[in-house]
């Protein structure tokens, strides 16, 4: 029988223990989504459901010789935004700019030119060319100074200019806010995990957390990806909590989940209410060596194609080869094939539904998802993550 979880009243930031109670509610909460446009041809825009979400993040433009840009495909997706504005006035539009592979900001960021020039060119293209798609931007470079995709420029300059860059994005984007007559809002989506491509990894040596959370309306916080192909073993992609039994070097583990990473940004300076807890609607399989621990913290020879909750309700929690399982620590279910010798960590109505109500709880500003068209035709996964901010 599955063990009742109970949200924990309070939690440790830098030795000091903070009451649920005492950490007071933002008028603004959020309940946000990422909608990559590549999604468009099997989930339209007309099909997002805008009464749910307060917050939709449109990915991606990217950098290209310095300015930003969008493709061909995104200037029909943008358009029907403008349309999904208009039919739904209170959800606020953010278009993302980078996202995993994409190059140019360490040059664009480099001087106080080049970031003028990456500022101006998106005032341009999505405020002036698409007007009225969007209300904000959000800055989405992974990563500063290290821990990325190996052949993307990174520069160990990179943390300082970050914080300018963005700084550079408030000017232009308030400058923007007084001609319109409307607060334009500066986002960013920032890492939680501890494991990246060069290995152990720290978000505060790529930004200077205390300083951006103060340019920012609040940080998306990528509260997932704990476990991913740069870790040692299989593992629980977001962990509500530490786990003991995880081989992680504890000076790693102790931030390498949603409660470790949230507790690690307020430390470094970030205030709750700045906070958005990021919630994945995706799984992460691995070809495990070892079938001890049905998989769970077991090396892996390769990874396992499992896709989205979508597709892991349709096609795998039905099938008896795979055997579900439930880790009482983690708050985190998974799945074991033992014929095929694959762990796989994902996230269910329940999982999901307790990471949202640690965020409500704990008086974080909110929650988001990567990416809206994960969730089932039922919308279960967005329901949940709702609930606690209806």
């Amino acid at each position: 029988m599955l063990r009742r979880f109970l949200i924990r009243p309070a939690f440790l930031v830098a030795g000091i223990v903070l009451s649920t109670q005492a950490i007071a509610a933002s008028p603004d909460k959020v309940v946000a989504a990422y909608y990559p446009g590549d999604v468009a041809s099997r989930y339209p825009v007309e099909k997002i459901p805008a009464d749910t979400l307060t917050h939709l993040f449109y990915a991606f433009a990217v950098i290209r010789d310095g300015q930003c840009s969008v493709d061909a495909d995104s200037d029909a997706n943008l358009a029907e935004f403008a349309k999904l504005k208009r039919e739904h006035p209170k959800l606020r539009t953010i278009i993302s700019i980078g996202g995993w592979n994409a190059g140019g900001f360490s040059d664009a960021a480099l001087t106080d030119a080049s970031r003028k020039r990456l500022v101006s060119s998106c005032v341009a293209l999505l405020f002036d060319r698409h007007r009225g798609s969007f209300d904000g931007i959000d800055l989405d470079w992974e990563f500063p100074v290290s821990g990325g995709p190996k052949e993307i420029a990174a520069r160990p300059g990179d943390r300082r200019n970050m914080t300018l860059l963005m700084r550079e994005f408030r000017h232009g984007l308030d400058a923007l806010g007084k001609q319109r007559g409307q607060h334009f809002l500066l986002t960013a989506a920032l890492p939680g995990g501890r494991m990246e491509s060069a290995g152990p990894y720290d978000p505060a040596e790529s930004y200077e957390l205390a300083a951006v959370a103060k340019i920012l309306d609040f940080i998306n916080l990528m509260s997932y990806d704990m476990g991913t192909t740069f870790s040692p073993v299989a593992s629980f992609n977001a962990p509500l909590r530490e786990v003991p039994a995880d081989p992680l070097a504890p000076e790693l583990r102790r931030w390498n989940s949603v409660e470790g990473a949230v507790e690690y940004y307020r430390a470094h300076g970030v205030p709750a209410d700045r906070i958005v807890v990021g919630l994945p609607f995706y799984g992460r399989g691995y070809r495990v060596s070892s079938d001890a621990n049905d998989g769970l913290y077991q090396p892996y020879s390769g990874t396992y194609p499992v896709g989205d909750w979508r597709t892991i309700k349709a096609k795998l929690l039905g099938d008896p080869a795979w055997r579900q399982h439930w880790h009482p620590g983690a708050q985190s279910p998974w799945l074991f094939n033992a014929r095929e010798h694959v762990f796989v960590s994902y996230e269910n109505p329940r999982s999901i539904g307790i990471r949202a109500q640690f965020a409500h709880d704990h008086g974080l500003r909110g929650v988001f998802t990567w990416e809206l068209a994960g969730d089932d035709d039922e919308q279960s996964l967005l329901k949940a993550m709702a609930r606690p901010f209806k």
